[in-house]
């Protein structure tokens, strides 16, 4: 009996140690490994190429922390649709291991590209992933894709315009009809103020022009505020239209930061350079980890921070630190920016 035992022993030792052998094989499996990543931006501002940079840096990190390489091939098809085409035809062409989508039609535009190759696509800051398609469920992707979500709370931004001005009775919509990201923010704008009783006024562009010619036309509306949702077309004429706007004594409140870097007097919404870095540590999930896209559930993030223009909110005539009192019950945290080109620029 005692040499069954000791016989038993030994062969459980054996396996237990042979168990051991396997996960460390696994564990250390893809070291060494070269991953290939194809990002495409959808348009060069602020917003985007913060999340570029942060998916960049956090893959360089992941890699040197865990022996693996990140091969990234970059292209921003400045919200042309057929240079967009080609950059993903590219990808594919080049063999990628996955492609990341920055933005809503870059996103849709590589799940369409990838239905049958089955390349695993992450996205980032794509606003509302169920109602364009791109995922079947925040929960449950399906197919080849998951991602990040920069999903915008608009009654939140609504609650804080007539916190800082009760007595508000016309709000201008300034936005491109065509951007995707915009499409159930101002459907959710217009039933809050429907709801309220309170006069809007919608103005639109597609291109730096127009837009500016949008938010002069706003002024000659007489609207008491303008909200922007995480428009990139208007993220991209930003800079071109805060001074008007503020000149015109007409705060701007808006779905991101960035705006606020760019000028505007209020961005609300999620933190995008933790985007840019949770989109990285998913990329490294489904590359080095192998999670499945399609059962990884899509990203969202809490959109309780509103960043005020310090130079801005004193143009307009506010203190910051008591508008910020004002906000405080509707936010997270209130937080500080002055007007920069870029992130990059207040470093």
């Amino acid at each position: 009996m005692k040499k069954l035992i000791s016989v038993l022993l030994s062969m459980m030792l054996v396996l237990s140690l042979a168990a051991c052998g396997s996960e460390s094989e696994e564990a250390s499996g893809s070291a060494g490994k070269t991953y290939s990543v194809g990002i495409c931006n959808y348009v060069d501002d602020a917003s985007l190429n913060q999340i570029v940079a942060n998916i960049e840096s956090q893959l360089q990190a992941l890699g040197e922390a865990n022996g693996v390489t990140f091969e990234i091939s970059y292209d921003n098809c400045n919200a042309d649709a057929n240079v967009l085409s080609q950059i993903i035809a590219n990808f594919i062409a080049d063999d990628v291991d996955l492609m990341v989508g920055v933005a809503t039609p870059v996103a849709m535009a590589m799940q369409s590209a990838t239905e049958e190759n089955q390349i695993p696509v992450v996205f980032a800051a794509v606003s509302d992933p169920v109602s364009t398609g791109v995922v079947a469920s925040l929960e449950a992707p399906g197919s080849n894709i998951t991602g990040t979500s920069d999903y915008l709370d608009t009654t939140a931004v609504m609650n804080l315009i007539f916190a800082a001005d009760p007595d508000a009775d016309k709000i201008g919509l300034l936005y491109d009809m065509g951007q995707d990201s915009s499409t159930t923010a101002i459907a959710d704008a217009k039933a809050y103020l429907d709801a309220k009783g309170i006069a809007y006024v919608e103005r639109t562009g597609t291109t730096v022009d127009e837009v500016m010619l949008a938010a002069e036309a706003l002024i000659a509306d007489e609207v008491d505020a303008i909200f922007t949702p995480s428009d990139n077309t208007i993220m991209n004429a930003q800079l071109s239209i805060y001074e008007t706007l503020t000149e015109a004594g007409i705060p701007q409140y808006t779905g991101a930061d960035s705006f606020a870097l760019n000028g505007a007097f209020l961005g609300y919404g999620v933190d995008y350079a933790n985007l840019g870095v949770e989109t990285a540590n998913m990329i490294y999930d489904v590359l080095v980890n192998g999670s499945d896209p399609a059962s990884t559930p899509v990203m969202t993030f809490d959109n309780g921070t509103a960043t005020v223009n310090t130079e801005t909110c004193a143009a307009l005539g506010y203190d910051f630190d008591e508008i910020s009192e004002v906000f405080a019950p509707y936010c997270t945290k209130v937080q500080s920016i002055t007007t920069a080109e870029s992130f990059d620029d207040l470093n």
